[in-house]
Formats: C-alpha cells, structure tokens, sequence
C-alpha cells in the first residue's frame, strides 16, 4: 500500500469499509496547493484491493497535474467504489452503497469534492447530495461534465491535427474511437459534424452499432482497432491501452482520446515518440469536464466555454516545448503540472 501512496506522490489516502451498504471505497487527494481536491467517483469490479489501490492513486495525480494545466483553483482526488464480482453485482443495494459513499465523502469536511466518473450516474449522485454539500454533476444540478470533455476533446484534435498535418481541417482525417461511452459518442458526434471518417470500436457491440450508424462511421472488432489504418486514434475507454505492445500495432500519426492513464509506464511516451506518433497528454485534453464542474462548484459557469477552449493554447505549448528541448509531450505537461505542486503524506483508515 505505501509503495503505491509513494509512488503517486499521494497526500492522503483514505478508506472505508461499510458493513451495512457492502461499501468498500478508497478515496486519494494527491495535492490541495490550488484548493481543494476534486474528482470522480469510479464504481467498478475490481480484481484486487492493489489494482483498486493503484487505479485510484494514478487517477488522483492525473486530477492534480489537469487542474494545475487547466488553471483551475482545485486540487486533485479520486474516489473508487469497488463492486462484487460482476455475478453479485445484482444484489447490491447502490441507494444504500451511495448513501455510504456519501457519508463517507462528507466526514472529510470539503476536503475531497465528489463528481461522475465511470461507473457512476448522476442519479447516484443525487443520492450522494442527500449525505453531503461536497458534490457536483448530480441529475438535478444539471452538471452533467461529459459534453465539456468532448468540446475540450474536439478542440485539442484539432490542435494536434493542425499541428502533425498542417491543416485544421478534420474533414479530411480518419479517426478510430476506441469506446463509444458518454464522451466517446458525444465526440463522436462532433467529429461527424465536422465531417471526419470515423471507425467506431466499443465492446459492446450493440452500442458501437448504433454510434457508427448514427454517424456513418464503420464498426471496428475492439481486438482490431489498434491495427486500423487512421490519422488519429482516440481512446475513450479505460486506461493502460497503450504499451510495448499496442503501440507496435498502430497505425496513426496522432493519439488523442480522452480515457485517463492511457499509457501504461512511462516508457510508452518514449515508445510512441520514436515512431513518430504525436501524442496529446490525456489529463492535458480531458480537462473539459473538470472544468464544468469546478466552475459550476464555484458559480462561474459562465466561464467554462473559454476556459476549455484554452486548452488549446496550453497544448500547443506542450507541442513547442517538447520539440525544443528534444523530450515527450508528457514530460513536458508533468514538468508543467509539478511546479504548482507540492504536498506531504497522511492515511486515514477508517471501517464501520
């Protein structure tokens, strides 16, 4: 356990394990230097209590790293439901499961500010706001964080592509969609309008059916998407797609998608880099959504069109410097995340 906190960089570590609701959920704060900490909740299956522990780490340093590049007065936490084997799943109670999180969200005082995250709806957030005020993007504020992270998501590809092929059309690329969720659909939608190609991949077969048709795109079998021929591939499902040996496999000269820990060490930056791959740092691009969510905590929502159109500009001087000075993108966004950063360790344990 204290190799993952050390390895992250974590500031706290905290968990709870809740014998009424079945609730068992471990919350990170990675740095408060800018403000409190603000982030999802992820309610997945989870093999192991290390793998919930090193999702949950790697999630909170990404929130810190895209809250100190976004300009935002947040700090970066994370928050991991871990749910029973997907045959038990039926009988849990996510009312009571929530209302857990809930409290559990609450007893840290607005130390940790709660939002969606993957496996988690809005309605379960609204739930979560019966327990505590430390939440936002619930089903009756309206803050639903996905379409900013695709605007966010649109306006970063076009940086990229402007960047990599000295065009800013997207009318003229090809982009292959490795997950077709809230964002991803919604980015899809958008890349239509703009008349892009898209090859849609999603494991649920049903759902990328739908996309594609939708958008006249053409269904790729999730096996095969790292090998399609594309300009650009997105990766907007879980992270850790991208090693030794997918990067082998691609077939594109741009990686932007807005899935967190899309590389899975640090040596895939340099693996994309030496095939010529331009690679757009996700907790860079996928901004967008914290950004709604932390202006609408803050009541500046009138803000967050510019602010994720910024993004832009934060990229492309990612772009530069790392061209300058002969390094990864990804060097060059921690670089640019860690001089705002700084922070000491805690664990708290607590079970009921």
């Amino acid at each position: 356990m204290f190799d993952a906190v050390e390895g992250a960089g974590l500031a706290e570590l905290h968990l709870r394990y809740d014998r009424a609701s079945g609730l068992r959920a471990m919350i990170a704060i990675h740095n408060t230097h800018l403000g409190p900490a603000l982030g999802g909740c992820r309610c997945i299956y989870y093999h192991s209590e290390n793998d919930a522990l090193n999702d949950v780490a790697r999630l909170a340093r990404s929130m810190s790293y895209k809250a100190a590049l976004a300009g935002l007065p947040q700090g970066g936490g994370k928050a991991v439901i871990m749910l029973p084997a997907p045959r038990s799943q039926a009988t849990v109670d996510r009312t009571a499961l929530y209302r857990g999180f809930g409290d559990f969200v609450d007893s840290l005082g607005g130390h940790y500010i709660t939002a969606i995250d993957s496996g988690t709806e809005l309605e379960d957030l609204t739930v979560v706001a019966e327990r505590t005020r430390y939440v936002v993007g619930t089903a009756r504020d309206g803050f639903d964080p996905s379409p900013a992270t695709a605007q966010g998501l649109l306006v970063a590809i076009r940086t990229a592509v402007q960047r990599q092929f000295k065009s800013a059309s997207l009318a003229e690329i090809r982009v292959a969609i490795q997950g077709v969720g809230h964002v991803g659909k919604t980015l899809a939608r958008l890349l239509h309008h703009e008349g892009t190609y898209l090859l849609i991949s999603d494991n649920n077969n049903l759902r990328a059916q739908a996309v594609a048709q939708e958008t006249g795109g053409e269904v790729i079998a999730p096996e095969a998407i790292y090998g399609v021929n594309c300009d650009l591939f997105a990766p907007c499902g879980l992270g850790g797609i991208l090693n030794a040996a997918t990067i082998a496999r691609l077939r594109c000269k741009v990686v932007a998608g807005c899935a967190n820990n899309q590389l899975q060490s640090d040596e895939d930056a340099e693996r994309l880099a030496a095939r010529g791959i331009l690679y757009a740092p996700d907790y860079v691009i996928n901004a967008g959504g914290l950004i709604l969510v932390s202006m609408a905590y803050h009541g500046r929502s009138e803000e967050v069109p510019a602010r994720v159109n910024a993004i832009a500009l934060t990229l492309e001087e990612i772009f530069e410097r790392a061209a300058r000075q002969g390094v990864t993108t990804v060097a060059v966004a921690d670089q640019m995340a860690v001089e705002r950063l700084s922070g000491e360790v805690m664990i708290n344990a607590h079970c009921g």
